[in-house]
């Protein structure tokens, strides 16, 4: 094996440094006995070409620096120490491990029996299978740890900084948004690259979203029983490396991966678009007590983990993915929030997404909104600036939080999605919720000092229907991945218009694309963050599947070939968001009140279809499926720099989930003033403007149906 001269090195930072005369390697292990660095040839890392063993160690810290290292060497560690899974000890040595500090990593894992660290082949006894040690050598397919450069001309890059109240999220997947995109060169397609093309980023700014919403693309491993079954990990859920973006969307090989993901950002910010990551800080990807040896679980499975009380050979799981990330170890902590920063100050992103976020605020079984985790960000100089998301909840125990996230934090707002959905589906009982979520869910953010922009309003998401699916299917159809139809939720509060999928049939297409249009346009004209699905636009469908995670294929890639329908579909939402971007009273920034604004006008109005206000028993109807919104313009709660407030159009927005047609009574005018028609889902092909009423004058709202409009000035006759 080739020999480097060694010197002591570093404790900090842990990782691999390059400094321009050398490399310094520090890696953490409070339990293990002994680490070597390993060194493997380049560019693919077949042969391993040396064993460095790290001699000093430093607060559990253990360290060397190698003054012939440079940029592009490929590493890995083997960490040595007892192998007694039965105490929560699993070392060994002969698994090469990532370095959860590895800026960039080549891929993917090659899986075989080598992977585990115990020997599969042994007899399950009683559950014991884990016991004994394998002996098999891992590196030849593991993937290596990249020593990166650093440098990268960031120019005059500025963070858009969009305020929350004027934030549009488009959530997307790298691959799925781009791959058949026939406007993109094909190299570039499914890649970074592909999402910084010009093509990309002029289709984003005419739907007039201000933030990409990224699924994770963190170094994530396809689980081994997925690929047995000839699947993929698509979404990615599944992150090994904290620091690493995924070099499967780098356009041009590994090597390349972290400059073209600066690229895209970059590239995105000249745009005045913001990128959001979802990160998957609740768990990684070697699973429960059966899983394999990959990294942290080699390294220190004590300090990384979080085991079972009494029998520390099983992990703690309240994330449904075998293991959760031990949050109350301080290098855990140490581990989360130098990635954050890493990712703000040298990769410019603009905020997060914290996937299955309730699991980082568990303390010790409970819930807790104040724990360390939360205490640490808040006084993060860094990470308090950029945008923060949480999605409010974890399969354990009382980890369903929406609405109990501290200040400072967006959540996923899963009761807007639910109740939305049941509005719409005409359900009984859905009228005196639906109040909060179209202004802001005051109930749930308002007792904290939150504001209307804590709630991320949407739909759908990635994990569910499609909007196509949400009004196509009452089942899901989650067969082809391979689980018996038993993954994903039941509780989709979808309905299919009479056809269960698919169908020719006009009638049926019509009422289908006149709920889509209902949908979107609630989304955009409610108060909050509203978060748009990609490919929603143009009625994207997963042909049913509501948990497509293992669908690397065309079930869950955008279409770019379009009928007229899905055409008008993507003007129709093209439309109700330049009507939010155009009004600020749709993106205030406080909480509507019912109360005068500085014009004497009343901020908002509840209405029923004869023109009064709604009283307490129309609230409390469960039969009530109409109800009207009246926001005065005055009421937009902004101001200019000379401190002169702002003011929009007052609007008038009709909701009618029911299945007959209604004569609504407009509200009055001021004088000469009229209702000038903004949109109708029931006729979208009427233009803005297309049509006057006069105060007073009854609006035919058709079964199933929003329409919006707002005062205009009247015109001589």
């Amino acid at each position: 094996m080739k020999r480097f001269a060694t010197q002591p090195g570093a404790p900090y930072p842990l990782g691999a440094t390059w400094d321009g005369s050398g490399v310094n390697f520090a890696l953490f292990s409070e339990n293990a006995e002994h680490v070597e660095l390993c060194i493997f040839d380049r560019p693919y890392g077949a042969q391993e070409i040396a064993r460095i063993p790290l001699r000093e160690q430093t607060d559990f810290v253990w360290h060397v620096y190698l003054p012939e290292a440079r940029p592009g060497m490929l590493y890995g560690y083997r960490v040595y120490g007892p192998y007694r899974p039965e105490e929560g000890l699993r070392f060994n040595p002969n698994k090469l491990l990532l370095d959860p500090y590895a800026k960039a990593v080549t891929g993917p894992v090659q899986w075989s029996e080598a992977m585990f660290g115990y020997d599969p082949s042994a007899d399950d006894h009683g559950g014991a299978i884990d016991l004994r040690m394998s002996t098999l050598d891992s590196a030849p397919g593991m993937p290596k740890s990249v020593v990166v450069e650093p440098a990268f001309s960031w120019g005059d890059d500025r963070r858009p900084a969009i305020p929350w109240h004027d934030t549009i999220i488009y959530e997307l997947h790298v691959k799925g948004f781009t791959y058949l995109n026939p406007d993109l060169p094909e190299e570039l397609r499914g890649t970074y690259a592909g999402l910084a093309h010009r093509e990309t980023i002029r289709y984003l700014k005419s739907l007039g979203i201000t933030a990409v919403e990224l699924m994770p693309v963190h170094f994530f491993v396809d689980d081994w029983r997925l690929v047995q079954r000839g699947l993929r990990n698509y979404w990615g859920y599944n992150t090994i490396g904290f620091f690493a973006p995924d070099p499967r969307y780098a356009a041009f090989g590994p090597a390349t991966a972290v400059a073209e993901f600066k690229t895209m950002v970059r590239t995105l910010h000249q745009a005045g678009i913001e990128v959001i990551l979802d990160v998957v800080y609740n768990h990684t990807a070697e699973g429960d007590h059966l899983g394999p040896t990959l990294s942290f679980r080699g390294i220190d499975n004590q300090a990384y983990y979080r085991l079972m009380p009494g029998d520390p050979r099983r992990y703690m799981d309240f994330t449904g993915t075998g293991n959760t990330l031990n949050m109350l170890h301080p290098r855990t902590i140490q581990l989360i929030m130098d990635s954050l920063r890493y990712l703000i100050t040298e990769m410019h992103v603009d905020g997060f997404r914290f996937d299955l976020a309730s699991a980082l605020a568990r303390e010790l079984y409970e819930v807790d909104r104040l724990s360390a985790f939360f205490e640490i960000i808040h006084q993060d100089p860094v990470i308090s600036q950029v945008k923060l998301i949480a999605e409010p909840w974890d399969l354990g125990e009382g980890g369903y939080q929406v609405g109990n996230f501290p200040v400072g934090w967006a959540e996923w707002n899963g009761k807007y999605r639910d109740n939305v959905r049941r509005f719409w589906r005409s359900d009984p009982g859905q009228i005196g919720e639906l109040g909060f979520r179209l202004t802001g869910s005051s109930d749930l953010y308002a007792h904290n000092g939150r504001r209307p922009y804590a709630s991320i309003n949407f739909v759908t998401c990635h994990d569910g229907f499609t909007l196509r699916d949400l009004v196509s299917y009452e089942r899901k159809h989650n067969e082809a991945n391979g689980e018996d139809n038993r993954d994903g939720t039941d509780a989709n509060w979808s309905e299919n218009f009479g056809v269960e999928g698919d169908t020719e049939d006009e009638g049926i297409l019509r009422a289908r694309f006149q709920q889509m249009r209902n949908f979107i346009a609630t989304l955009f004209v409610s108060q909050g963050v509203p978060m748009l699905l990609h490919g929603d636009e143009v009625a994207r469908t997963q042909r049913g599947n509501n948990n497509a995670y293992c669908q690397d294929n065309e079930t869950s890639w955008m279409p770019w070939q379009w009928d007229d329908r899905q055409r008008a579909l993507l003007e129709w939402t093209r439309r109700v968001v330049s009507l939010r971007k155009r009004n600020p009273v749709l993106r205030r920034r406080g909480f509507l009140e019912g109360r005068p604004a500085h014009n004497g006008e009343k901020d908002i109005a509840w209405l029923r279809e004869d023109g009064r206000e709604l009283t307490d028993a129309d609230w409390a109807d469960p039969e009530r499926r109409v109800i009207g919104l009246w926001l005065s313009g005055a009421a937009a709660d902004l101001v200019d720099r000379e401190g002169r407030p702002i003011t929009g159009e007052t609007l008038v927005i009709l909701l009618n989930a029911s299945k007959k047609a209604l004569a609504f009574h407009l509200p009055a005018v001021p004088e000469g003033r009229v209702w000038s028609l903004v949109l109708d889902s029931a006729r979208p092909e009427l233009q803005e403007g297309a049509a006057v009423y006069r105060g007073g004058a009854v609006y035919p709202l058709a079964p199933r149906s929003l329409a919006i409009l707002q005062h205009a000035t009247e015109r001589p006759a």
